[in-house]
């Protein structure tokens, strides 16, 4: 599993949901987490959650720190656990780092009180699974009530360093646990 943090502002528009973004834009091929700042606005045609583009939604924040996450694999619900995870272990990093205890992870978001802290999303390409997740920087003019790093004294930078080492250890473990045991039976 390979990591970058991208020291160039870039904005999150959707389109970054591609195969081999990774590859094509940062020279990083096979599993990947990138991660970058920049500001997020993903207009209703660039939205890959179907709920979100019946209810009229969009999603914007002025600065956000960006996740890519791109395995090469095509098993959805198992994008959707790797997700999960990554928003259990963003949770347990902000919680170390000084956010409030209180922060929860509802399904694949952070929140706390009713103030949103993050976006995410899983889908699949015609090689690959992938996931973005941004966490707010900042909470202004956001559609929703939310939450940024900067509301929580929270570095930007060092989460974005801390999250994508914690994310490759778990893959790495993963990966060590399945191929250790012997078959039963």
């Amino acid at each position: 599993m390979h990591s970058l943090f991208v020291d160039k502002l870039m904005t999150y528009d959707g389109r970054q949901l591609s195969s081999l973004w990774a590859y094509k834009n940062f020279a990083v091929q096979g599993d990947s987490i990138i991660a970058f700042r920049g500001p997020c606005d993903v207009k209703i045609t660039e939205m890959v959650d179907q709920e979100d583009v019946q209810a009229g939604a969009f999603i914007y924040s002025e600065e956000m720190v960006h996740f890519i996450i791109e395995h090469f694999d095509m098993d959805l619900e198992k994008t959707v656990t790797r997700q999960r995870l990554l928003m259990a272990i963003m949770r347990d990093i902000l919680c170390g780092v000084g956010a409030p205890r209180q922060l929860r992870r509802v399904g694949d978001d952070l929140y706390l009180g009713e103030r949103k802290a993050s976006v995410s999303i899983a889908t699949l390409t015609p090689v690959s699974s992938m996931i973005h997740t941004g966490v707010n920087i900042s909470s202004r003019n956001t559609p929703v009530p939310a939450i940024g790093l900067e509301d929580m004294a929270i570095e930007p930078v060092i989460f974005a360093q801390k999250v994508m080492a914690a994310y490759c250890e778990e893959m790495e473990n993963i990966t060590k646990a399945r191929c250790k045991v012997r078959g039963v039976g």
